[in-house]
């Protein structure tokens, strides 16, 4: 008698947790994990895998297994530029938590210029309120801006007539084939709220940055910074939200153009255009991501209606997306 035993099929979750395990990776990792409290605007469906990266040493090996695994990993900062659909993401989404950062006083000026090293998770506000109370200048402009290094290279993250690719002296990244390489300011192609990593995050990845700064008196950057937030304050809602949806198209305004065509106010669902700046989208209770696209589809199609623009997104749309 042949006695045949069950053939076990991994799904690829299984494949991939079993491969993590054979290589030592010990970041932290959740399945079927909600993506919601991961974003900004707090909507998003499951993702497959989603881990949490704690160093750099983490980051690169899971980046690496899932290629190696023929999945296409997502990274995710602060999660303050992207809507994620409810129906969520297939594959792996890897948190950058890596957030360790380095003041580098240079000597050979008398102290008075310096170099800030820091990991592509850490915080690009928090970096700019530290620097700033101790007396350095460079990041001052991005007090306000809710994103991590990573995402603020990717994006050129800018307010307030200061961007990141002013700012930076060079970026260390992660190729496609698993090779760290430093890269110039130059070499990124940074124009307004792009690089030439937008739309390719998988390819090459922001593993750290390092920016240039000078010494200013801190009491000067401290009423300057004070400036940047009443003015955020009053001019940017407080609810749950992605920041600007669109662009600002060459010699205009994206939220003059959408005020223009009667949306503020507007709303679908738990979401709404905001009465206080028509170019941002608010979560004023339970949105869904599919209420959120719903309004970005109206503003952009009355706007091109009425004016015979073509609005261009600032914000990555992620995951599973059922369009119209």
């Amino acid at each position: 008698m042949i006695i045949t035993r069950p053939v076990t099929v991994l799904s690829p979750s299984d494949k991939i947790l079993r491969a993590a395990r054979d290589r030592g990776l010990s970041a932290p990792v959740h399945r079927n994990e909600p993506m919601a409290p991961h974003t900004s605007l707090r909507v998003g469906g499951p993702v497959d895998l989603f881990v949490q990266a704690l160093t750099l040493e983490h980051l690169m090996g899971w980046v690496t297994l899932a290629r190696d695994s023929d999945m296409t990993p997502l990274l995710l900062g602060r999660g303050s530029n992207v809507l994620v659909s409810d129906e969520g993401v297939r594959g792996v989404v890897i948190e950058n938590d890596c957030g360790a950062y380095e003041l580098r006083v240079h000597g050979n000026n008398g102290g008075q210029s310096a170099t800030l090293y820091a990991e592509s998770g850490a915080s690009l506000p928090g970096l700019a309120y530290r620097t700033a109370r101790q007396g350095w200048a460079g990041l001052e402009w991005a007090v306000g801006i809710p994103a991590s290094v990573g995402a603020a290279v990717v994006n050129n993250a800018g307010a307030h007539d200061g961007d990141t690719g002013s700012a930076l002296r060079q970026v260390t990244i992660l190729g496609e084939r698993s090779t760290v390489y430093r890269v110039s300011p130059e070499d990124l192609d940074f124009g307004y709220r792009r690089s030439r990593l937008k739309g390719n995050r998988c390819c090459e990845i922001v593993l750290s940055a390092e920016f240039d700064l000078c010494r200013e008196d801190p009491r000067q950057l401290a009423s300057q910074m004070a400036r940047y937030t009443e003015h955020r304050r009053r001019t940017q809602p407080s609810e749950p939200s992605v920041g600007s949806i669109f662009m600002n198209p060459p010699g205009d305004n994206a939220g003059r153009l959408i005020e223009a065509c009667g949306l503020k106010g507007t709303q679908i669902g738990g979401a709404m255009i905001s009465p206080m700046h028509a170019n941002w989208i608010i979560n004023t209770n339970g949105a869904l991501a599919s209420d959120i696209m719903g309004l970005v589809d109206l503003m952009r199609e009355e706007v091109h209606r009425e004016f015979s623009i073509k609005l261009e997104l600032e914000i990555e749309p992620i995951g599973e997306w059922q369009r119209r």
